[in-house]
């Protein structure tokens, strides 16, 4: 059985925790993350509610999915959910840019009127 030498990096309860693991594959079966979880005692199968949700984890911060190929030497990371949406934060973010140009453009006119 081949013995393949990972990086685990578990953020999902705070601060990450980084560890060195080593994970053994049976030469019939083929080295993927969705393995290497299973062997961890991470997740039970890809439909586990542990690791369901969509990106929660990757190698090497890119997301990956469970039939994604893994090589020794690789970090392994285990993410949190998201607290914001992506798309909200956006949102939001060029609200605030509109609203202070805005504001801005106000200000502007309020000065040019008392000044005269």
């Amino acid at each position: 059985m081949p013995i393949l030498g990972l990086l685990l990096c578990d953020s999902r309860s705070g601060q990450p925790v980084l560890s060195d693991v080593q994970v053994t594959f049976p030469l019939d079966q083929p080295v993927t993350v969705g393995q290497a979880l299973i062997q961890l005692g991470i997740a039970s199968s890809p439909k586990d509610p542990e690791i369901a949700r969509k990106g929660c984890f990757g190698v090497f911060g890119k997301r990956k999915d469970w039939d994604s190929p893994i090589y020794e030497g690789d970090r392994l990371e285990l993410y949190s959910p998201l607290l914001i949406d992506p798309m909200a934060a956006r949102r939001k973010k060029a609200h605030q840019n509109q609203d202070a140009k805005l504001q801005a453009k106000a200000a502007d006119r309020k000065g040019r009127f008392l000044s005269k």
